[in-house]
């Protein structure tokens, strides 16, 4: 006779976690009051336990000042701690005569916003905060730059170090003192004064990283750097060509050296024609996991929680103006399921569809960085 009790029991012992504790799949359900979209018990169970590090997640894209002043609003409150992410590393590129400045008053705002909504957020020293954030249920904040321009000397790297920043962008999309980014015509490769940073860099403690770097700045930094570095936000041009993207070349050199690659959701990068969705992303995921092994791979959005397209008219069109050709900007930025509050969710959803397990799962939301931020900040 099948009762209601001996069906429980059944589904019970054949969903069992890695963690040995029996969790209950019985469909998708709607689990927050914000959000009508549905998730699975099993992609709920997933991201409670992990430690989720977006390796480029800004906080909030908006230039405004008022943006970062003062307190956030309790939706907003509500919208981090709902997120599922455990770690932003919140990172902006500065670059030109104002690069110093720039930088400076970057740091400084946004330590300050940090600072200001304690409540939600704690800034990050060693990678130890990052779990401490997990068990406080609070939001861990990297500081980071996504340009180099503002280390004029050697010693700079220390003083920054020392005012907050654990992960430094070698160049932006052009040419600068250390090196080719990734749209300039002629790459050639990082200069002596690029060797100086990424030395003083390992010394202190502070995450290299190549993303929007040209193809032979990337292997160079691969090379010369004795501690493993990142590519926080980036896909494979393996998939398609883009100069944003890395070669498997770039990717396997990256691993050797045991480094990771964070995969982003932005359009242009993910796919070079429509439909673009979030499976497109799991497929640059795929890509690095058969080609290096899953150990390697995790994520860099390179969003804040809404996305680009929900980002005030004016400030979009100035952003989309900032940008070379080269990009290729579509009608949208974002993909649909990877431009809200949840996306992790939607994310995960997605890499379970794949047949990824859970272990895997859990690499990849942000296991593969606390490893890495774990043996190379000091």
């Amino acid at each position: 006779m099948i009762t209601r009790r001996s069906v429980l029991k059944s589904a019970a012992a054949a969903t069992v976690l890695s963690t040995g504790l029996p969790m209950i799949n019985m469909g998708q359900y709607q689990a927050f009051a914000d959000s009508p979209k549905k998730y699975s018990a099993k992609t709920m169970k997933t991201v409670e336990r992990a430690i989720v590090i977006d390796m480029l997640g800004p906080l909030k894209i908006n230039f405004a000042p008022e943006a970062y002043a003062g307190r956030m609003t309790d939706e907003e409150a509500e919208m981090f701690r709902t997120c599922g992410i455990t770690a932003f590393h919140n990172s902006i590129g500065t670059g030109g005569p104002s690069a110093v400045e720039d930088t400076l008053s970057f740091i400084a705002a946004w330590q300050g916003y940090v600072g200001r909504n304690s409540h939600v957020f704690t800034q990050v020293n060693t990678a130890v905060d990052i779990d401490r954030a997990k068990a406080d249920r609070k939001i861990a904040v990297i500081t980071g730059l996504q340009n180099s321009e503002h280390f004029r000397k050697k010693e700079d790297v220390k003083a920054y170090y020392q005012l907050g920043q654990r992960c430094s962008q070698l160049t932006y999309n052009t040419q600068n003192l250390l090196g080719s980014g990734g749209t300039e015509r002629v790459d050639g490769g990082l200069s002596d004064f690029g060797v100086e940073i990424v030395n003083a860099m390992n010394e202190v403690g502070m995450l290299v990283d190549v993303s929007h770097c040209g193809d032979k700045t990337t292997l160079d930094a691969i090379e010369v750097s004795p501690k493993p570095i990142a590519i926080t936000h980036s896909n494979c041009r393996a998939i398609f060509n883009h100069p944003r993207l890395k070669t498997d070349e770039a990717i396997q050199k990256l691993a050797a050296k045991g480094g990771v690659m964070g995969i982003t959701g932005v359009r242009m990068f993910v796919r070079d024609r429509e439909p673009t969705t979030i499976d497109h992303i799991v497929d640059h995921i795929d890509h690095v996991a058969k080609l290096v092994g899953i150990e390697h791979v995790g994520i860099g959005s390179d969003a804040d929680l809404n996305g680009y397209d929900d980002m005030p008219p004016d400030q979009l069109k100035m952003l989309r103006g900032s940008y070379k050709a080269s990009y290729g900007f579509r009608d949208k930025i974002d993909i649909e399921g990877f431009d809200h509050p949840k996306k992790i969710f939607d994310l995960t959803e997605a890499l379970y569809r794949r047949g990824y397990s859970e272990q895997n799962v859990l690499a990849v939301l942000g296991g593969n960085f606390r490893r890495l931020l774990g043996s190379t900040w000091i």
